[in-house]
Parts: C-alpha cells; structure tokens; sequence
C-alpha cells in the first residue's frame, strides 16, 4: 500500500500525518510506503514547521527529516490512496486527476473518522495553540485508516 498525505503547504498537517501512519504502519510489521506533499510550492525542500516537530516530539515522534514536496499528476499514479486535509486540497487534488482511476485514490483524511460528512482538518499554521487539535485529529485518523485497511 502507497499513502500519500496531502495538505497547503507540505510543512504542518501533512508531515503529523505522515509521521503518525508511518510509526502505526511500522508497529504492525508492515512495510507500506507513506509519503506527504503540498498542492503549492512555497515550502520545497523544506523540513516541517518547528511546531508540528515539537507536537510530534511530545507524541514521540521524530519528523525532522521530511522535506516538503509539491504534488505532481505522477503522483497519482504512483500512490494507491491520496489523503486531502481539507476541502480545498481535495479540489485541487480532483481538478488535477486526469483519469477516474486516479480521482477515485483522493478522499479527505477525515472521512475515515466521520464518512461523508467531509469534515477538514483545520490548518494550524495561523494559530500557534492549533496543532494539538490537529494531532489529536490525525492520530484518530490514522487509527481508522489502520483499522479499515490492514487486514485482521
């Protein structure tokens, strides 16, 4: 399984998510390849934002080694499933898919928590106190991501 996390900017919601599978991934035993990029290209090659690293670290988790990448139609083909943060990286996630095959990979992350009620994960990168919240919501996520995909 290839999972690829999808946010603005590549730098906060993204990279937590990233991070957050990847250790859920490897506590299982399995060797899935789960990635992060933004739809804009403002933070390329950039580690994640200090405060995503520090609510990571208290989660124990270390992100500090992942650099932002700005999505590209190669990637949809390449992953099997692309997770939008919110509304508006799922449109542009859609607008950018050239085939129904590569549209029906994109799902908003929250929908495995609350199915179609298209809830987004708010982008913290304005509020300093946000990336709790943020984490916490992820955290819920990957866990039903794990629950739903990865067989028993």
């Amino acid at each position: 399984m290839k999972v690829l996390m999808v946010c603005l900017g590549n730098i906060c919601r993204s990279p937590l998510a990233e991070g957050i599978l990847k250790k859920k991934i490897a506590e299982r035993g399995l060797s899935w390849e789960i990635a992060s990029a933004g739809t804009g290209n403002w933070h390329i090659g950039e580690p994640p934002d200090p405060r995503s690293q520090a609510v990571a670290a208290r989660h124990g988790l270390d992100i500090s080694r992942q650099r932002a990448m700005q999505i590209k139609p190669e990637h949809l083909k390449h992953y099997d499933l692309i997770l939008a943060m919110d509304q508006s990286n799922y449109n542009n996630l859609v607008n950018m898919a050239q085939t129904e095959e590569d549209r029906a990979k994109i799902r908003l992350i929250l929908d495995f928590c609350y199915p179609g009620e298209n809830r987004s994960v708010p982008d913290p990168y304005w509020d300093d106190n946000g990336f709790e919240q943020v984490y916490t919501m992820l955290e819920q996520a990957c866990e039903q991501i794990v629950e739903e995909l990865v067989p028993r």
